[in-house]
């Protein structure tokens, strides 16, 4: 198969689970092309975009962003295309049909640099609002497969809240398959007027290969390393950790608490640590790549993930670094958020808190810090889960299948 990725940003750090399904197609003899809106700003790049030199088959939409060189080069575009398929490029300027995404010449950059590639038999769109631009792709007649529309958190919930409960009825009468990550997802789509047939869960995964389990036991210095993951930004809820752990410092302050991540609350959080006078105990370690993050993660004894809603209603979907956390044995506190709880078996895996509930973190926190013989059976517990459920490998000839199902016209 010839498969086209639709993202927004690549390469990004974050996004792990859109490059693991890139490479595991490649992997099993298909060919992906990613067409991404932007290149993601980021000093660290992932290993695997240099192995399977990815770059070579990016394609970025190169839009100027002032008006007036933007509407320049459109019609540069215009006069060297327009021979190759004018009925395409003028749909792609039918304001009446597409509306700001043809006034600002959006549709036709897009156009443009799918002209000569193809043709592809799936266009996979990640996030729903790219769905939407995926959808148009179709309309117009510039790619002919199956268009497929992942979702992952905030398209489902931030995006709703701003664009209103309408803002996929386009979306869902084009496109032809629909992936949400979760089984909440998936009942949020249904009610905003997804057709329940069109819609199959498919889950974000971890190549279990990478992660070595190691059950957790208390270090010789008797030390306890808790961990943080996360973009620095309000529905990671770090500052709840960090009060959190503020708490526990004051019963058990041989404690060590590493904060992994960069963002706009980056200022935000310094500032909390050293209001609460942890400074000694809490830092904050910047990014890191993945490779780095699994070296860090060996010594890690306890993993705090405190999603929350945040207050433009944006949530998470199902967080990676959870994956990754129990795929290596990890025991780990997190909220109940979103997919969550179909991940994290609440005191089996780990446990489950409300959300912004510093108390109840603080609370199972310290359990943990007191009841160590509980960990090897947790971890047992978490990479079992994993790797019946969240196994990237087994989720990627998933994939495959759906995708193949969807070209046979066969009943997902």
């Amino acid at each position: 198969m010839k498969i086209a990725f639709i993202v927004s940003q690549f390469p990004v750090v974050s996004e792990t689970f859109i490059l693991n399904q890139i490479t595991g197609l490649l992997d099993r003899g298909h060919e992906v092309d990613i067409f991404a809106e932007s290149q993601g700003i980021c000093s660290k790049i992932h290993a695997d975009v240099e192995k399977y030199n990815l770059s070579k088959h990016t394609y970025y939409l190169n839009i100027p962003v002032n008006k007036f060189f933007r509407y320049l080069k459109g019609a540069g575009l215009i006069i060297t295309n327009f021979h190759k398929k004018p009925a395409i490029i003028l749909k792609s300027l039918n304001i009446l049909a597409f509306g700001r995404k043809a006034a600002t010449l959006h549709m036709l950059y897009n156009v443009i640099r799918f002209l000569d590639k193809g043709p592809y038999g799936i266009v996979h769109c990640h996030f729903g609002p790219l769905g939407i631009i995926g959808s148009i792709l179709k309309d117009v007649g510039v790619v002919k497969g199956k268009v497929v529309t992942s979702f992952y958190g905030y398209d489902i919930s931030r995006y709703i809240r701003e664009k209103g409960e309408d803002a996929y009825d386009y979306l869902f009468s084009k496109s032809d398959l629909f992936l949400p990550l979760s089984n909440q997802m998936k009942d949020e789509l249904i009610r905003l007027g997804c057709n329940r047939q069109k819609v199959v869960v498919h889950r974000i995964g971890v190549d279990i290969n990478r992660f070595n389990f190691l059950p957790r036991k208390l270090k010789n210095n008797g030390k306890v390393n808790l961990l943080t993951i996360a973009r620095l930004v309000e529905k990671k809820g770090v500052q709840y950790s960090v009060d959190a752990v503020a708490k526990v410092i004051k019963k058990h302050p041989d404690i060590e608490y590493n904060i992994v991540g960069d963002g706009p609350l980056k200022s935000n959080i310094l500032s909390l640590i050293n209001k609460l006078k942890i400074s000694n105990n809490a830092k904050l370690l910047g990014w890191k790549t993945q490779e780095e993050i699994i070296k860090l993660m060996k010594d890690v004894d306890i993993l705090l993930v405190p999603s929350v809603t945040a207050q433009d209603g944006d949530q998470e979907g199902t967080p990676a670094v959870l994956m990754e956390a129990l795929a290596q044995g990890i025991p780990v506190i997190s909220t109940y958020h979103s997919g969550i709880p179909e991940l994290v078996q609440d005191g089996i895996s780990g446990f489950l808190v409300p959300e912004r509930d510093t108390n109840a973190l603080a609370e199972k926190i310290i359990y943990l810090l007191e009841h160590q013989e509980i960990w090897a059976e947790m971890g047992k517990a978490g990479r079992k889960y994993v790797e019946e459920n969240f196994d990237t490998n087994k989720l990627n000839d998933r994939l495959i299948k759906i995708y193949q199902q969807l070209l046979n016209g066969k009943v997902l």
